[in-house]
């Protein structure tokens, strides 16, 4: 396989990180993405540990990113009357972040600067308004010498907007947690596989020169909790446009068995369309104190609202055949960085493994398995602690929250939080690349 062909499906952050690196290991590459642009909205995103590693291996990302990174310089959570008991602040080391990161940046532009760093390479083409319609497996003629099974099998996929059929040695599904590439590929339900993680976010932007903070912020965040595990995250205005970024988080009491359905009502209003799903998230921040009554009401007419259920990928333990689905982390803070060091694992086993994709395909599948686990990771009450279900466990946690910031305890606590915290250079990535 002198130079394999890989069809990628999805051009948001995954797509285009996949397509630079595969193009890097010699193949051709095809994106293809069901809208008819590149979507430039969407919620912030972190790029942190294992991110922050690949990103530094690509020539100008790095510069790039700061070009675009927000100005966050830290979050305050506040109580009902908007009075600030803690306040986490940015480390100033990209090497070691904090619930505040140093590279926090919107998930258009980290999608716009993927695209332009790849658009001229001669060995990606990116596609539009395409979807894959169906996939077939077929038995391609090759020297009797090849003895590995997976490197004989290819995929035809046909496409339901115009392009034509083509025949890949690869599909990788970058197309989201309910990729229908991958219920084709493994021949499964869309859902299947997919764990809930009991809870959905909504984000979305205040009107330009909107400020719900009111000048208070100082270029810090403000966090508020409220009953039933709602969470509201609004960024201090942007210093262009004078709007502020919402984040709504709703997490639901994890109970065993009940655990799949606690987000159903979430993803029936989602099924019914954008008009109830923007009514169904108005209806759940609504009432819920501080100055949240006067956010809902902003939400029917943002015009970047997006909303999504937290979940996440378990995959069965071996994958056969070349089709391979991108993960989802959940609530861990580490879903942009899972997907950058997918990219870059995947295309650097198939790029050590020179002529062999069935071998580079296993070695992809044993080196991701640990990082996805420990991505995956959620910590310990890390439901109760970022968003408490009563009155008096927001109680609790905000003045165990306000003893360790006081003490400043929470700078040494924060990095054994979660995996999202550990120091970058800590990842052990190999350099598939140093021979190029």
């Amino acid at each position: 396989m002198s130079q394999p062909k890989v069809l990628v499906v999805g051009a948001s952050i995954a797509g285009p990180m996949t397509a630079y690196w595969l193009a890097k290991a010699g193949a051709r590459v095809t994106v293809i993405e069901r809208f008819p642009q590149l979507r430039t909205n969407g919620q912030n995103v972190d790029i942190r540990t294992v991110g922050v590693t690949v990103m530094r291996r690509i020539p100008g990302m790095e510069e790039a990113v700061r070009a675009k990174v927000l100005p966050m310089k830290g979050i305050g959570f506040v109580d009902t009357k908007g009075r600030r008991y803690g306040t986490i602040t940015a480390t100033g080391n990209p090497d070691q972040q904090s619930l505040v990161s140093e590279y926090e940046i919107l998930r258009g532009d980290l999608s716009k600067i993927l695209v332009d760093l790849t658009k001229n390479n001669k060995d990606i083409s990116y596609v539009f308004g395409e979807q894959v319609a169906s996939m077939r497996w077929q038995q391609p003629q090759l020297p009797q010498s090849s003895q590995d099974g997976l490197d004989k099998e290819q995929i035809t996929v046909e496409f339901m907007n115009g392009h034509p059929t083509t025949t890949f040695d690869l599909v990788v599904a970058c197309d989201g947690a309910t990729s229908r590439t991958r219920a084709m590929g493994l021949g499964c339900g869309a859902r299947d596989y997919v764990q809930p993680a009991n809870a959905w976010a909504a984000y979305y932007s205040t009107p330009p020169g909107h400020d719900l903070l009111k000048g208070a912020s100082g270029g810090i965040g403000h966090g508020y909790n409220a009953v039933g595990g709602r969470m509201v995250g609004i960024d201090a205005p942007d210093p262009a446009t004078g709007s502020n970024r919402l984040t709504f988080l709703k997490f639901h009491p994890r109970s065993g068995d009940q655990d799949r359905q606690a987000t159903q009502t979430f993803r029936d209003a989602a099924q019914k369309g954008d008009e109830a799903l923007r009514g169904f998230v108005a209806q759940q921040l609504t009432g819920a104190g501080w100055i949240c009554d006067d956010a809902a009401g902003l939400i029917a007419d943002a015009d970047d609202f997006y909303a999504s259920e937290f979940v996440q990928m378990k995959l069965p333990e071996l994958l056969q055949g070349p089709i391979r689905p991108r993960y989802a982390p959940g609530p861990t803070g580490t879903g942009t960085s899972l997907a950058m060091a997918g990219a870059y694992v995947l295309a650097g086993e198939i790029h050590r493994h020179r002529g062999d994709l069935g071998a580079g395909l296993r070695g992809y599948d044993d080196r991701m398995r640990p990082i996805v686990t420990k991505l995956q990771k959620i910590p310990p009450l890390v439901h109760n602690f970022i968003a408490p279900q009563t009155v008096w466990g927001i109680w609790l946690r905000n003045n165990i929250f306000a003893f360790i910031c006081w003490t400043g305890f929470i700078d040494f606590a924060q990095k054994y939080l979660s995996a999202a915290f550990a120091e970058t250079d800590k990842t052990g990535l190999p350099d598939y690349f140093e021979d190029i």
